[in-house]
């Protein structure tokens, strides 16, 4: 293991292990090496070994996982071969904290939320996944991915708020969890007529097969985003993108997708942007869906814009320009118009959202030629050339 020095690109130090590494963690006060019958502790600060974890059972993929947040820097690793079991390890006091039992199966994917004060698991089945409170280990969540095929959980993930949880796969399917009901919660006197339906219900499940009763007991995904393709390996990640909620998908064909997430209620996720990964320029882009806070305020607004085509935008004396990526336009009038004032028909404000700005005016052989900037969901996109005929340049 090598580690550099990023802005100097210098080597800080290397270190040799007795077998190949297969995965590799790190917060602000620890570094974990993970072989397949070993952990090292590094601290970060000198690279120094703090503990080496020797007594831990075969674990073929280095599955492992350690909390960002360095003042408790919590390590989970599977503690058995042949079934869920989780040890949860105390990286600063460098101690053993507990054990989880957290699926029948064996593990598949481990994940600390940003606070450390959570841990999310799925075994090979991909079935279930469940959410654990941290130090004490008791279980918080249950969910349920599917029940008609077993899957391979390729990525498990808290977003930063640990409002929600999002698993991918080996499908073409990627799942997002709410964390709001609590098993615990669930067991409390209801207050409405529908409480109490549910109540009984739920209080029916126990006389049934323990198999069914779990699974009529345990959440559905409270969101869904779907891709073109399946069987490719991919990570998921949930992120805030100009203060709207973003899941972002890369697969291993080297392509990021963004995805719209209504975090209100939920639903098909709306593809909005695709970025090749793999050094072409190449990005495709849902335009009615895009990355840029659109005028309406409420979320279901600016996701639900309706599709127009450019016919039905651009007015028949709106003669289109672009220069360099800027969005600018010449509009013949004959009428007169004093140079600054709105612009009357109705053009004054863009159909996409957007809205018009006069730039210039001048006239020329009865015609005036007015350059516009349309202002683009909040940035105005300033002409740097004069793009009619005797306008002043910019």
């Amino acid at each position: 293991m090598n580690v550099y020095h990023f802005k100097k690109g210098t080597e800080i130090c290397n270190y040799s292990y007795s077998s190949n590494i297969l995965s590799i963690k790190l917060n602000r006060q620890r570094l974990l090496v993970c072989l397949e019958e070993s952990i090292y502790i590094h601290n970060i600060k000198d690279m120094k070994l703090l503990k080496t974890l020797l007594d831990i059972p075969a674990n073929p993929t280095g599955l492992c996982a350690l909390s960002i947040n360095h003042s408790n820097s919590y390590l989970a690793y599977p503690g058995s071969l042949t079934s869920g079991e989780i040890v949860l390890y105390d990286g600063n006091s460098l101690k053993t904290v507990c054990t989880i039992a957290a699926h029948e199966g064996t593990l598949a994917a481990i994940t600390f939320n940003s606070s450390g004060s959570k841990l999310a698991s799925a075994s090979e089945k991909g079935t279930v996944i469940r959410v654990f409170s941290v130090p004490d280990g008791q279980r918080l969540y249950e969910f349920r991915r599917g029940m008609k095929r077993y899957v391979t959980i390729s990525s498990l993930v808290f977003s930063m708020d640990s409002q929600f949880l999002c698993a991918s796969s080996n499908t073409e399917t990627v799942h997002i969890f709410k964390l709001e009901n609590l098993i615990s919660s669930r067991t409390e006197e209801p207050s409405t007529w529908s409480g109490y339906v549910g109540k009984v219900f739920m209080a029916a499940t126990n006389y049934l097969p323990a198999q069914v009763s779990d699974m009529m007991n345990q959440d559905r995904a409270f969101a869904t985003g779907r891709l073109n393709f399946s069987g490719q390996k991919n990570i998921c990640t949930l992120s805030t993108i100009q203060k709207l909620p973003r899941l972002l998908v890369a697969s291993s064909n080297g392509y990021l997708y963004i995805y719209n997430l209504d975090p209100q209620d939920g639903g098909e996720c709306v593809l909005i942007k695709t970025h090749s990964l793999l050094g072409s320029a190449t990005t495709k882009e849902n335009k009615e869906n895009d990355l840029r806070p659109s005028l309406p305020q409420s979320y279901a607004a600016t996701v639900a814009r309706p599709s127009t085509s450019a016919a039905s935008t651009v007015p028949d004396n709106l003669v289109p320009w672009k220069s360099e990526g800027q969005n600018e336009a010449v509009l013949t009038r004959s009428a007169p118009q004093k140079a600054g004032h709105p612009l009357s028909g109705g053009f004054g404000e863009h159909k996409e959202g957007g809205r018009m700005e006069c730039d210039c005016l001048n006239r020329k052989g009865g015609q005036e030629y007015w350059v516009l900037r349309f202002l683009s969901h909040g940035t105005w996109l300033t002409p740097h050339r004069d793009p009619g005929p005797g306008c002043p340049g910019h």
